[in-house]
């Protein structure tokens, strides 16, 4: 399987994008398609939590099993791990804007089936369609973001991703689960929750069109005057068409010759020199992905299990999820300030001992909100960190598709664990449980030691992490911290 692309021959050009990208800064225009692209996953977000939102309804009304509710989410995430390689493929080949598109609709139609289903079957083939929205969704995002900003800014925007859709969504659900409840009570209030799902990728369908291709995909398609005029409208700082004739041109013509068609293998991404971030970068966000969306997936259960209602989980619930928010905006600053693997070592760490605390020494509601918002601060750091990192890990050519590769490993994790935390909460209890999140977190930090440093480098030409295997060894930390924040 391989995708026509046109590579540069000419070294300069892409570090005059880079320069372009240094030097145009951060305009209203990124901050446009920030929010865009950040209103779009915040619903995303909501309806990855919808299943243990009305896995208890469910459970009352249809009589369905424990087992059949976290087979829903194993179909929804198994579906967006599909969803991602396949967006990843087609954003290499045609672009990334074709996906944003199509992922909207596939988004809409399954969380549309879902509010209409009249049995079990009806209700699993709509969350197997909305999980192919959801995993093309937000890969794509990821890979956007990360190539409409410069290396100083790329941090800080794709973390932003996570602030909206892990921190302030996953801590929003609840709250507006309880809502559509509390507005549309009895039987068939689930349908109500999936059919509110369906009103807001409406809405963010009318303004996915102002987001324009992004211009390191534009440049490595040898397509430079349309790079060029996506340059001038994010300097501009207006959406839409740029500036006539006081165009500025940032990227030289390209001379005759100077490009040539070359087949590029997507399975660039498991041999030579980036296979082994791959792996270890792979292995490390299944064991995060796979501890998230268990707890999200059992955390009402488990609460409810001690004894506590289900407004009262979703309350708690909400309260521990004020720790994704504050764990998703570190990240994102973090992105800004520190080395990726020092942030997601340390982070490891701390979910590790977290995880063992909240496992067996919440005897009591203070420690069990405690404990159980510092393990989602933990969680959303590390996750979001993860986003930052993957894009810049692979060159321009394949890099929609390695980022889409890693993200849905992780949304294959997350489609499996709950179903073997949800075994181990039975068989040993919340203990259990929790001390198989710290063993995961273990094996996530010793997993990035052979994966290597990216930040305060450019994502494409010659010191590009994804192009050569060089370490970072020949410049201090410290050097590489001030050609980030310079």
């Amino acid at each position: 399987m391989g995708a026509e692309v046109v590579v540069s021959s000419s070294e300069p050009r892409l570090q005059q994008l880079e320069r372009a990208l240094d030097d145009i800064g951060v305009t209203p225009s990124h901050k446009k398609i920030l929010a865009l692209i950040l209103f779009g996953v915040l619903f995303d977000v909501f309806e990855q939590n919808a299943v243990g939102l009305v896995g208890p309804l469910l459970r009352e009304y249809w009589g369905i099993s424990a087992t059949q509710i976290g087979f829903l989410n194993t179909l929804t995430f198994g579906a967006a791990a599909i969803g991602r390689l396949g967006s990843g493929y087609i954003a290499d080949r045609y672009g990334r804007r074709t996906m944003l598109s199509i992922n909207l609709m596939l988004f809409t139609l399954g969380a549309l089936i879902c509010a209409l289903a009249t049995n079990y079957s009806m209700l699993a083939a709509g969350r197997f369609i909305v999980g192919f929205g959801l995993g093309g969704e937000i890969s794509i995002a990821v890979t956007m973001l990360a190539e409409f900003c410069s290396s100083r800014f790329r941090g800080v925007a794709v973390g932003a991703i996570n602030v909206a859709g892990g921190g302030l969504g996953n801590m929003l659900a609840p709250a507006f689960g309880l809502a559509v409840f509390a507005f549309f009570p009895g039987p068939d209030s689930w349908r109500w929750l999936f059919g509110c799902l369906v009103l807001p990728a409406f809405f963010v369908l009318l303004y996915r069109r102002f987001i324009p291709e992004t211009p390191r995909f534009l440049l490595s398609k040898g397509r430079v005057e349309e790079a060029n005029r996506v340059l001038n409208i994010l300097a501009s700082g207006k959406l839409g068409k740029s500036s006539g004739g006081s165009a500025k041109r940032y990227l030289s013509e390209a001379v005759a010759g100077a490009h040539r068609a070359e087949k590029v293998r997507l399975r660039e991404v498991f041999v030579g020199p980036l296979a082994r971030r791959t792996v270890a970068v792979g292995i490390a966000v299944c064991m995060t992905y796979g501890a998230q969306i268990s707890v999200l997936t059992l955390m009402p259960t488990i609460l409810m299990a001690q004894g506590y209602t289900l407004s009262k989980s979703f309350v708690f619930t909400i309260v521990m999820q004020s720790g994704s928010l504050l764990g998703a905006i570190t990240a994102s600053y973090f992105g800004f300030r520190f080395p990726r693997k020092r942030v997601l070592t340390l982070g490891a760490i701390a979910a590790c001992v977290i995880g063992l605390c909240f496992g067996f020494l919440s005897k009591s509601q203070p420690l069990i909100l405690a404990f159980g918002a510092a393990f989602q601060f933990c969680v959303l750091l590390l996750n979001t960190s993860i986003w930052i990192y993957a894009p810049e890990l692979y060159p321009t050519r394949v890099r929609a598709f390695g980022t889409a590769f890693i993200l849905a490993l992780g949304t294959l994790a997350g489609a499996a664990m709950p179903l073997v935390a949800g075994r181990v909460f039975d068989q040993y209890g919340i203990g259990g449980m929790f001390g198989m999140m710290a063993g995961m977190y273990a094996v996530f930090a010793i997993a990035l030691t052979f994966a290597p440093e990216t930040f305060g480098k450019p994502i494409d030409g010659p010191e590009a992490p994804g192009d050569t295997d060089t370490p970072t060894s020949g410049r201090s930390s410290t050097d590489v911290s001030a050609s980030a924040t310079s």
